[in-house]
């Protein structure tokens, strides 16, 4: 018994001294500097994302070790231009990994969590004219988004007797009413902006703060996730004390409204179908039974969801900080110069409530100076973009074999202190100061990825800024209330927080700001 353990153990040892050899030695990544600890197991990359610190530590990496970091047996951290083009650049051959799979809905991937560059190209081909900015800027999304912001501007006088006002939840409203009429049309548009408790109570479970764990379990131990929380009866009653979240889970309601909205659509006549401009009526001109090869209901459900999503918190959040970051005292300039940019709008320039036009808003340079410097600080996806090649590359000098985890985060490139002087500081004015190298700037900036994979709603959630900023600032003077002066709104993404580094409370999705008529 005891030479059985004995020879056990042995075994063990050398099996494990091999494996320490072949990671730190032999492996082709092990040229490449970073931490042996991170080299050594997937699981301390793991430990800093159920930490929330994942972003931040490779960032702190970059600073130690340079422009490539080795964080795990199989996954690389690049942080330079020459990455960025080689990994995400069109044409680099380069895709998603399982990571995006979390993305899917009703069991079906989308053409955002599509690993294929063919397969994604091709469903992007049918978006591609619902989101052209020629189409954005004018007609029918354009008099949508118009719309929307004078409700919000409506919404603001009916509350402004409190002084405060917690604009996280107000702005939420502003796009959740935004992207489902942009998406489902007079089938699923909701009424937040006009105070309809039942479309507001759709963004209960987004606010909950659990949702960070149970991404965590989501992205590590995908099956084992599935698995427990598809248990039922008995086991079900188990497996319920085991969740790294109870329900309702984050995006429940929204998804089961998707679903209704699109059911409610499937029901309508075709001509109901077609007469309207939404995305579901583009789709469904690819649907199956009309085009061999097209798309069936499932797929055209999971398509709308993941827009749906998509367009919530990106937008909500990113006005959040730049209104929170314009109100601070140590701000006052920035606020003053966007006010004068927008006081200086003549009467044709304004629709017929008063509202900037969105075409107009679009060429305001300082209102998108402000949006842009916001976006680099705090990018409303501001973590890893993981991809992998299924062949053999070289990247910033260094072999990458086929199918390694490579990424680049939008965090460290925005905080790049060689282009972006006192990266730490919100300056809007950086982007129209001749002294800087707006160029390099603009290379470096990546709110919004880059290539083939960039975010199709870009120019929609531009409109949707550029124009409320306008509106709001053509009306109001904001300053901060109750500490929000030196308290920093936060934001949930992924597994972790993000705030203003330079303050040293947050207060997790809440941000209270007093609006005064000038």
């Amino acid at each position: 018994m005891s030479m059985t353990i004995a020879a056990i153990v042995i075994t063990s040892v050398a099996l494990l001294v091999h494996y320490i050899c072949r990671s730190l030695l032999f492996s082709p990544l092990a040229q490449i500097p970073g931490p042996k600890s991170f080299a050594l197991t997937k699981w301390r990359l793991a430990s800093e994302d159920y930490q929330g610190t994942r972003t931040r530590k490779l960032h702190a990496l970059h600073g130690e070790y340079g422009p490539v970091v080795r964080v795990g047996p199989n996954e690389v951290t690049f942080n330079s231009l020459s990455a960025l083009r080689s990994i995400y650049g069109a044409g680099s051959g380069f895709e998603r990994t399982k990571f995006y799979h979390m993305f899917s809905a009703y069991g079906r991937q989308n053409m955002f969590s599509f690993s294929a560059v063919k397969q994604h190209g091709e469903r992007k081909k049918i978006f591609a004219n619902a989101y052209a900015k020629s189409t954005i800027l004018k007609g029918e999304t354009a008099h949508m988004i118009e719309t929307k912001v004078k409700k919000f501007i409506r919404l603001l006088e009916r509350e402004r007797s409190n002084l405060s006002t917690d604009i996280f939840p107000a702005l939420h409203y502003f796009s959740l009413d935004n992207i489902t009429e942009f998406v489902y049309g007079d089938f699923g548009k909701t009424a937040c902006l006009d105070g309809v408790e039942k479309d507001r109570a759709l963004l209960h479970d987004i606010m909950a703060t659990g949702s960070r764990r149970l991404t965590w379990f989501t992205v590590h131990h995908p099956n084992f996730t599935a698995w427990l929380y598809s248990r039922t009866g008995i086991m079900g009653c188990i497996a319920r004390q085991f969740y790294p979240m109870q329900g309702p889970i984050p995006y429940t309601d929204i998804k089961l409204y998707a679903m209704k909205a699109f059911r409610l659509f499937s029901s309508a006549s075709a001509e109901e179908k077609t007469k309207q401009s939404s995305l579901i009526s583009k789709l469904w001109k690819h649907h199956l039974s009309q085009k061999e090869g097209g798309l069936d209901d499932l797929d055209v459900a999971s398509e709308c969801a993941d827009h749906l999503d998509g367009g919530i918190d990106t937008t909500s959040d990113t006005l959040m900080f730049a209104i929170w970051c314009l109100s601070r005292p140590e701000h006052r300039k920035f606020q003053k110069r966007l006010i004068d940019e927008v006081q200086s709008l003549s009467e044709n320039e304004l629709n017929t409530d008063g509202i900037p036009r969105v075409e107009v808003t679009d060429k305001l340079e300082y209102v998108n100076a402000v949006i842009k410097e916001t976006l680099r600080l705090f990018a409303p996806l501001p973590a890893s973009e993981p991809r992998s090649l299924p062949k053999d590359t070289t990247i910033d000098g260094y072999l990458i074999p086929a199918y390694t985890i490579v990424s680049i985060s939008p965090y460290t490139l925005h905080r790049n202190a060689e282009v972006f002087r006192d990266p730490r500081a919100f300056n809007p004015d950086r982007w129209l100061d001749p002294s800087q190298d707006a160029a390099q700037m603009r290379k470096l900036f990546w709110a919004f990825s880059s290539g083939a994979r960039m975010c199709i709603g870009m120019h929609l959630a531009m409109a949707e800024m550029t124009t409320f900023l306008a509106a709001l600032y053509r009306k109001y003077i904001t300053q901060p209330v109750d500490d929000f002066d030196i308290i920093s709104p936060g934001i949930t993404s992924r597994f972790e927080v993000f705030y203003d580094e330079n303050c040293s409370e947050i207060r997790e999705h809440e941000c209270r700001i007093a609006f005064m008529p000038q």
